[in-house]
């Protein structure tokens, strides 16, 4: 099963755009996360990601990253999609919250080893997907 997270902040963006309203997020801030630390209060930062706010926004599967000015300054700002908290209209609060789970990168994941009792046997899938066999009636 893919990751609804991405999905969900991308329909409250383009909820927030269409009605005038300005899409803000919070993000939980790890050493995954490109913020300017001034503005991170106990590990969390809130950002305006409306498209006055910020430049070439991208709001991807696995990380959110855009350009935008703190204190005059260009700042590249990069949030893994796991360590959003939320993301709402700023105007009326309006939006959604979510679980947030501190990123890993996949490289430091500990590995999983899967033996199979054939050793003709296929390889285990990678990913969220599983083999399922269908059963036959009796």
């Amino acid at each position: 099963m893919s990751e609804l997270k991405p999905y969900f902040i991308r329909a409250v963006f383009d909820w927030c755009c269409d009605n005038g309203f300005t899409p803000h997020l919070v993000a939980l801030v790890n050493e995954y996360t490109r913020v300017p630390p001034q503005f991170v209060r106990d590990n969390e930062i809130v950002l305006n990601i409306g498209v006055n706010a910020c430049q070439n926004l991208l709001l991807g599967d696995e990380f959110i990253t855009f350009t935008a000015r703190f204190g005059g300054k260009p700042y590249d700002v990069s949030l893994p999609v796991s360590n959003i908290i939320s993301v709402f209209a700023r105007e009326n609060g309006e939006g959604m919250g979510f679980e947030a789970k501190a990123y890993v990168p996949a490289d430091t994941a500990p590995a999983v080893s899967v033996s199979h009792p054939d050793d003709n046997a296929p390889p285990a899938p990678s990913g969220n997907l599983k083999i399922v066999k269908k059963q036959e009636s009796t």
